[in-house]
């Protein structure tokens, strides 16, 4: 599959089915997870959704696989704008920093510069006009991230506590969870 057919593919209506669909068939061709990527930040932002949602599924159902991609995907994080390109970036990097990702995407994470990623969890988490899904699962990444980087567990607190004044539902639980851990 070319790039131009997976844009054809991702120019029609579907759902969850025919995302799981193509995530099966990009793997069985090999299709360069850069190629997905740059999608995500395709001019239409409905295509670009639609590959950030294929990308989170492709990624989080086989990381390993695209191992040699990652160090690309860290690079573009801090370029994602869209609002619903934001959730599914945010919720791939709160898998790829958790305790449970196999050991070599750890090791893959633990040599790269995460600190660009961090900045942008930070700026997510701060910024009124993103999502609240967003700032969760950006929380959770960076809570990830402490045991590496001990200064986040002070700052995340912060952040929490701020956003748990008047937040959501969704913030108030994360962050009690999350200020409980740390």
């Amino acid at each position: 599959m070319t790039q131009t057919e997976l844009i054809q593919q991702l120019s029609v209506t579907f759902g969850k089915t025919k995302v799981n669909k193509l995530a099966v068939i990009l793997k069985e061709r090999n299709f360069a997870l850069r190629d997905l990527i740059d999608t995500t930040f395709n001019p239409d932002k409905t295509i670009a959704f639609r590959a950030a949602w294929l990308l989170e599924n492709v990624f989080v159902a086989d990381p390993g696989f695209y191992l040699t991609d990652l160090d690309y995907l860290l690079t573009r994080f801090k370029d994602v704008t869209y609002p619903s390109c934001q959730r599914h970036y945010a919720k791939i990097m709160m898998h790829i920093t958790s305790p449970k990702t196999p050991v070599q995407i750890k090791e893959q994470i633990q040599s790269s510069g995460m600190e660009a990623v961090i900045d942008q969890c930070f700026d997510w988490m701060i910024n009124p006009k993103v999502l609240i899904a967003v700032k969760v699962h950006a929380a959770e990444a960076l809570f990830n991230l402490r045991d590496r980087y001990p200064w986040i567990a002070e700052e995340l607190a912060n952040q929490l506590q701020f956003l748990m004044k008047n937040g959501s539902a969704a913030i108030q639980a994360r962050g009690k969870k999350l200020l409980a851990k740390l």
